[in-house]
């Protein structure tokens, strides 16, 4: 069984925060993965920019951050008696918003968005840059498209 947490630094959460856990639950079993524990941290853009600037050196806020704790060890299918800590996941809601106006789409497949891709960094994905043709971002939209009925 999948433990998920929620954290909300200095923000209100405008959506259910048992829907969040299942749609990642979903989206978990949707990869075949079990067993897993991670956070998920939920804030403004200040407090992102400076998650940002200490582990990216980049001196502005962003949509999400993957902190994953995935080694070379680790096992899909291994079945341990703890679940497996995967790290951790930020989410700033400021800006989740914001690219959703600009990516004319609602925030709530913005946030499916966000919460797709940061559980994909956690199972080892990784991509250069945000290109439609990178193999992680094709991924995680026909995984979106999967749940586009999932309503939070």
């Amino acid at each position: 069984m999948n433990k998920i947490d929620l954290i909300l630094q200095d923000i209100s959460l405008e959506y259910n925060s048992e829907k969040i856990e299942e749609f990642c639950n979903r989206v978990l079993d949707n990869l075949g993965i079990k067993d897993w524990e991670f956070t998920i941290v939920f804030c403004k853009d200040d407090y992102m920019k400076e998650l940002n600037s200490l582990y990216r050196k980049k001196d502005e806020p962003t949509d999400i951050l993957t902190f994953s704790e995935n080694d070379s060890d680790w096992d899909l299918d291994a079945e341990g008696e703890q679940p497996y800590y995967a790290g951790d996941i930020a989410i700033s809601a400021e800006t989740l918003k914001k690219n959703a106006e600009y990516f004319k789409v609602a925030e709530a497949e913005e946030l499916k968005r966000l919460l797709i891709h940061g559980i994909l960094h956690l199972k080892g994905m990784d991509h250069e840059t945000n290109n439609d043709d990178e193999e992680m971002i094709i991924y995680q939209e026909d995984i979106l498209k999967d749940f586009g009925d999932f309503i939070f």
